[in-house]
């Protein structure tokens, strides 16, 4: 059974710092896009960062120049360095992968982890 799962969450105060990770585990050929993603309270679901299997990345807007999005591709795990964090930053933050499950096909089926909460509070 394929499983993502989250770690590195909690209670940060507004400047600091946080380096989420996400594991992936199961039968997995190649894992494709990653990505991480967040949702505030009362608010949808938003893209914070992706990178692509060859390492190419995207960040939203506002999180260009403070989130680092980075990926080793030996343990098919993908991480989010978060500096200088904002209160609004608050939400449940969700790793997301493209996962190829047959060497095969190339079909791919998305996968979501349980997610982990970052507080960003004095």
């Amino acid at each position: 059974q394929v499983q993502l799962v989250e770690s590195g969450g909690g209670l940060v105060q507004p400047g600091g710092s946080l380096r989420l990770s996400c594991a992936s585990s199961g039968s997995i050929f190649r894992v494709n896009d990653m990505g991480w993603y967040r949702q505030a309270s009362g608010k949808q679901r938003e893209l914070v960062a992706g990178i692509t299997s060859v390492g190419r990345t995207n960040y939203a807007d506002s999180m260009k120049g403070r989130f680092t999005i980075s990926r080793d591709n030996l343990k098919n795990t993908v991480s989010l360095q978060m500096n200088s964090l904002k209160p609004e930053d608050t939400a449940v933050y969700y790793c997301n992968m493209d996962l190829v499950l047959s060497r095969f096909s190339s079909a791919y089926t998305n996968y979501w982890g349980q997610g982990t909460q970052v507080t960003v509070s004095s």
